[in-house]
């Protein structure tokens, strides 16, 4: 008989050990290890084993046919997963807790249940009361969504088969679920893996689409092993701050669309509305003729986004100066006030610097750079940046403004909302500018004189 052996899985990264240690070698986390049963299943002559059946193999050349798509009724939530659900996808939603994942979800099920398709929300955190209060209170207590407050997966999934086959299933949450298959507590690692994959099976086997939410960690990351985001079809982000009232869900991986779209929504008194012209929002209330502000033409997938990059420069009265950033990337900002300090002879080492992207959106492409640089030089030297004026520009170590796509689409978002002068990068001299005044951008060091003679001429003539 074969000895049993102990097996502990860490809880943060689903590593497995042979013994218990207080530290896990894979990701570093300290008492995260729980011992959750045996390591493999028997092995050697006294085992079972399955005769393989044969399959047919077919060739590589032949008629490729586009995944049939059920549209959600929300076009935002569409153009993430890329035109809609495609029948038998898993998606897995992750976000910070109170961030409006219930909202979105309870309103993409409502929406397909009034197209006249069988849409079922499984609630493993919240009784089926607590549910109908949130749709009545999102005025969808009149459609006609199947709930249920269930967290045994075997169960799920018989409940599931009986009967006409859901085109939708929400699953809130996938941490909370648990089959008997696997020997560990509700929430570890082994049964978010094992109640992912039962879920998996059914949807592949059945047709239908299942979402699952899942929790995330402090780091923003979705809980649960990384296996679970490889075994879903897509993974989609639902961000924003708390105190901002934009929510913005990203493609973090999506097999049947792309994965770098975006969808804005605005969180009202009646649940989450979609933001058709996410850009005239997030520049509504910017601060005209003010130091240290500028707008970025980005780009967030196909959509050109257009917001205001904020940027305060003040004495330090640390050794250390200060550096903050909110909704950037911290080592970018770091880079981008070397390139000032070495190339253009801005001295930032003796003052506080904090950047801030308006809106609460979060920016990912490097494009920004020229953007933050110019907001960064326009409150050390108190010299308001142009009104009318967009930039975009990545910034090299060297200091030359290195050329980005898409300049077209950034110049006609622009023009589209009234701005007539834009900052660019020297490659996009010869770009179709649809009217607008194009300013060449060689190097940082001459956009940053230019601001400078800008902010001495204002406090001359005291404007």
């Amino acid at each position: 008989m074969a000895r049993s052996t102990a097996t502990y899985i860490c809880q943060n990264c689903g590593a497995a050990h042979g013994r218990w240690q207080g530290k896990c070698d894979g990701c570093g986390a300290w008492n995260t290890l729980v011992e959750e049963g045996d390591a493999a299943r028997p092995s050697g002559p006294g085992r079972a084993s399955r005769k393989g059946r044969l399959f047919a193999l077919e060739p590589l050349a032949g008629e490729g046919q586009e995944a049939p798509r059920l549209a959600s009724g929300l076009p935002e939530f569409d153009r993430v997963t890329g035109g809609g659900f495609v029948r038998g996808s898993v998606l897995l939603v992750g976000g910070d807790p109170g961030i409006g994942k219930s909202t979105l979800l309870i309103q993409v099920a409502a929406a397909l249940a009034r197209a006249g398709h069988r849409a079922v929300y499984i609630s493993g955190e919240e009784a089926v009361a607590q549910v109908r209060l949130r749709a009545e209170r999102l005025g969808l207590g009149d459609a006609a969504v199947e709930l249920a407050a269930e967290t045994a997966v075997e169960d799920i999934v018989a409940t599931l088969a009986d009967g006409k086959t859901p085109r939708l299933v929400v699953i809130d949450s996938i941490q909370t679920m648990w089959t008997d298959t696997v020997e560990a507590a509700p929430g570890t690692v082994t049964q978010v893996r094992g109640s992912a994959q039962s879920l998996i099976r059914f949807a592949k086997r059945s047709g239908a689409a299942i979402i699952l939410v899942g929790h995330v960690t402090k780091d923003g990351q979705i809980a649960g092993p990384r296996v679970v985001e490889h075994m879903v079809d897509a993974v989609l982000s639902f961000e924003g701050e708390g105190s901002h009232q934009f929510r913005i869900l990203r493609a973090v991986k999506n097999r049947f669309g792309p994965t770098d779209e975006i969808g804005v929504f605005e969180m009202t008194g009646e649940g989450l509305r979609e933001v058709a012209n996410p850009s005239e929002l997030f520049l509504s209330e910017r601060d005209l003729g003010s130091p240290g502000t500028a707008v970025f033409a980005g780009i967030e997938g196909t959509r050109p986004l257009l917001v205001e990059i904020q940027a305060l420069v003040a004495p330090t009265s640390l050794g250390t100066p200060r550096r903050a950033v909110v909704g950037w990337d911290q080592n970018r900002l770091s880079m981008v006030i070397a390139v000032l300090e070495a190339h253009c002879g801005v001295r930032l080492s003796g003052h506080d610097v904090y950047l801030n992207v308006a809106g609460g959106l979060r920016i990912m492409e490097p494009a920004a750079d020229l953007a933050a640089a110019a907001a960064l030089v326009s409150s050390l030297a108190h010299a308001p940046l142009p009104a009318d004026a967009v930039y975009f520009g990545e910034v090299s170590l060297s200091g030359a403004i290195r050329p980005v796509a898409q300049t077209a689409a950034r110049l006609k978002e622009a023009k589209k909302l009234g701005f007539t002068r834009a900052i660019v990068p020297e490659a996009a001299r010869g770009e179709v500018s649809d009217g607008m005044a194009l300013t060449p951008v060689a190097m940082l060091a001459n956009l940053v004189a230019d601001i400078v003679e800008r902010g001495t001429k204002a406090r001359r003539t005291g404007t």
